[in-house]
């Protein structure tokens, strides 16, 4: 195997000002994602079964042109690094996701895995064959899946068809917790077991719509 250079993580300037960015561009009443849903966008498109050129992802990121051109060469140059720093951090084991804050009435704040989640979904939706397939043929991969799972179904961000009791605390920090362990596994699974030709080709449906996940909980960044 041969070494290649690890792109270096964001600085917490650069995340401030991509954070920012996305905040001042975001539409209303429009499910924008933010820093915390790029971060899981371009988590699960790393991992998962075909990679995604920027022309695929980026309009799910922009959505208007950039009024100004510096700015806009900026923006972009964060983003690929951001992207890059991601595929390093998996490879060294060091990956981390990046969530939300939603503040408490007691005054304190709590993690927010909301964010990160819609950013999910909209990556298995951009191969949304290729894991649909899969995860209807294999056990295995849904159960790896199950903590994410479970944080999205919790947050609305996905759909069952059957009732599920909310997360306790507890259950929630605990699926949080092992959003590494699930990221890394993930990338392994699709190493191991690559899709098909058929698979990438396949009519999936959109992850919203995914029958069985296991079970059913924006802010400020938080890395």
């Amino acid at each position: 195997m041969t070494e290649r250079e690890v792109t270096p993580s964001l600085e917490d300037h650069e995340l401030d000002e991509l954070d920012q960015f996305l905040r001042a561009q975001a539409r209303e009443n429009e499910s924008d994602l933010l820093l915390d849903g790029v971060h899981g966008l371009l988590t699960v498109l790393a991992i998962g079964p075909d990679p995604a050129l920027p022309d695929e992802w980026l309009p799910e990121v922009l959505h208007a042109p950039f009024a100004d051109e510096e700015v806009g060469e900026r923006i972009l140059q964060l983003l690929a690094k951001l992207n890059d720093s991601i595929v390093g951090e998996i490879e060294a084991e060091t990956y981390e996701p990046i969530l939300g804050e939603v503040d408490l009435e007691d005054g304190g704040v709590a993690l927010s895995a909301a964010g990160w989640c819609e950013g999910v979904s909209r990556a298995i939706d951009l191969r949304a064959s290729a894991w649909e397939s899969r995860l209807a043929e294999d056990a295995q991969l849904m159960e790896m899946l199950g903590p994410v799972m479970a944080l999205s179904v919790d947050e609305g961000v996905l759909t069952a068809e059957a009732e599920f009791e909310r997360l306790t605390e507890q259950e929630y920090d605990d699926c949080l917790a092992h959003i590494p362990q699930v990221v890394a596994q993930v990338a392994q699974y699709w190493r191991v077991h690559p899709a098909s030709e058929r698979e990438k080709a396949g009519s999936g449906a959109a992850s919203s719509e995914f029958r069985d996940p296991p079970r059913r909980r924006g802010g400020r960044w938080v890395h």
